[in-house]
């Protein structure tokens, strides 16, 4: 197992803090960059919010080993069509680091403020399947494709320069659903992000997928398994009270948080691995906290090496 972080981009995210902490995590020795693909926050106030192609964009060029990408692009604000052929792009000018996260969309205020319809459950959930299938034909197909869905429609339809890696960037596809998400997952991810469930959670829809990976077909050592959860660390006893607050310790870790000094999280993340997780993406809230994001790295990574 090893270690990334992940950031919530539409949370004061700014070129200086973007280039401060990419150039940190890839130095600390963290597996990968992750960030969200918001216009804004569920609520007010809104926050400085870099967009998330020109920042990968710029992490591709800049960055020398780190895996990278978004958890996740919406279907429901980024055409299919258009994000194959950015990320096929983003792909080849990072010699292949990229991994493509995609999403349904979930957010009703950047929906509401910015012109998209989010739609309903069923009808939203049945424009991400299609939007999959757009996305992965175009990556995986050297011949033009042609596609005629309800939301969706190509006509000989080819992305030009073919991808470097064959089948383009890995498609990964974040979410908890058993009857929805996961199902999606078997069909079309190379690796499925859980978000912040326990391990025991973690370990019961991880036996779910293998069995869905199995009927369709697929080996289940084809798709990678990641866990996004909290990054609650501290450096000390003192330290942890102040990020904790007046919060319930045994509620954070109940709902999917790291938790706890180095030694603590040492241990969290040994049965994290224990129980089948490969990657944990841990989210990193405070944008300007570098020095305890530092301390994490120095005190985590060498016991969970990229």
């Amino acid at each position: 197992m090893d270690l990334a972080i992940m950031l919530e981009g539409q949370n004061g995210l700014t070129w200086p803090r973007w280039q401060r902490l990419a150039r940190l995590v890839e130095d600390l020795g963290f597996a990968g960059l992750f960030r969200s693909d918001h216009y804004t926050n569920p609520r007010p106030p809104d926050k400085e919010s870099l967009e998330l192609w020109v920042s990968l964009t710029w992490l591709a060029s800049h960055t020398r080993r780190l895996q990278f990408g978004p958890l996740v692009s919406p279907v429901s604000f980024r055409p299919p069509t258009m994000t194959a052929r950015m990320a096929a792009a983003v792909d080849d000018l990072s010699g292949g680091r990229l991994i493509l996260g995609l999403g349904a969309g979930w957010q009703e205020r950047e929906h509401t403020n910015y012109g998209w319809d989010l739609l309903e459950a069923g009808p939203r959930m049945a424009r991400f399947e299609e939007g999959l299938e757009v996305v992965s034909r175009l990556l995986q197909s050297d011949q033009p494709v042609s596609f005629a869905g309800r939301f969706y429609r190509l006509q000989d339809g080819l992305v030009l320069p073919r991808p470097q890696r064959p089948g383009g960037p890995p498609i990964l596809i974040g979410g908890n659903g058993p009857l929805r998400t996961l199902p999606l997952v078997a069909r079309f991810a190379r690796e499925w992000n859980a978000v912040f469930i326990p391990r025991e959670k973690f370990v019961e829809l991880n036996q779910q997928l293998d069995g869905l990976l199995v009927a369709q077909g697929r080996a289940p050592a084809e798709v990678r398994r990641s866990l996004m959860i909290g990054g609650l660390f501290a450096r000390d006893e003192a330290e942890l009270r102040r990020v904790v607050g007046d919060r319930d310790p045994e509620r954070l870790l109940a709902t999917g948080n790291l938790l706890g000094t180095p030694a603590q999280c040492a241990d969290q993340l040994a049965a994290l691995a224990e129980a089948g997780v490969q990657r944990v993406m841990l989210q990193w809230l405070d944008l300007d906290d570098l020095d305890r994001l530092e301390a994490l790295g120095q005190g985590l990574v060498p016991l969970f090496p990229a």
